[in-house]
């Protein structure tokens, strides 16, 4: 079974800031999957899913972000998973990339994440499979980018126009999972990560 953990805080003060952009994936995929993200168990709401014919296990942690990876241990371990780099599955905000773009990478550095330094701290390893969805602004019109950063601004609800863009991503996202389950990560890095470069939009 694979296990598919998207990044948030729990609360619903919290459940439309770019911070949560991780469990809004979760959220959709159960949503087209005709589940419910209500078990609890690994200190996490859950919820078991075929997606793409294969057997998974959503999973929103209720830590708070800092601790995520108490949770994704925890759930690592009940669900005897021994290859992490294959089997996990973790959706998080990523400020470098502007909104309306994400990437998927086998592995990496925190980058400042809390959420990810918890993880990789826990698992003790940095090598599984993620994919960072981008909440920075986007670049001005003369190609100044505008540096989006804080806590206020990740724990901040995002406006209306804000959630179009990124409801458009979250259909993508779960294509793109739907991709590595089927066709394995390479061919879906290929197909998707190129994609990004050449076309924020995810246009042909």
């Amino acid at each position: 079974m694979k296990l598919i953990v998207g990044l948030g805080n729990p609360g619903i003060e919290y459940q439309f800031t770019p911070h949560n952009a991780g469990f809004l994936v979760i959220d959709r995929i159960a949503d087209d999957c005709g589940v419910v993200v209500a078990n609890r168990r690994g200190r996490a709401l859950t919820a078991r899913a075929k997606l793409a014919g294969h057997e998974v296990l959503l999973a929103k942690p209720e830590t708070f972000m800092n601790l995520s990876g108490l949770s994704v241990a925890a759930l690592v371990r009940e669900l005897e998973i021994e290859d992490v780099s294959k089997d996990v599955i973790v959706i998080y905000d990523e400020l470098a990339f502007p909104l309306g773009r994400f990437r998927i990478a086998e592995r990496g550095s925190a980058n400042g994440h809390n959420g990810v330094k918890s993880i990789s701290g826990s698992l003790g390893t940095e090598d599984w499979l993620r994919v960072r969805i981008g909440i920075g602004k986007p670049a001005l019109e003369d190609g100044r980018e505008i540096k989006a950063g804080g806590r206020d601004y990740l724990l901040t609800p995002m406006r209306k126009q804000e959630l179009a863009v990124l409801d458009e991503v979250l259909d993508r996202v779960k294509i793109a999972i739907e991709v590595v389950l089927t066709k394995g990560v390479g061919p879906a890095m290929n197909e998707f990560n190129r994609r990004e470069e050449k076309d924020p939009n995810g246009e042909k």
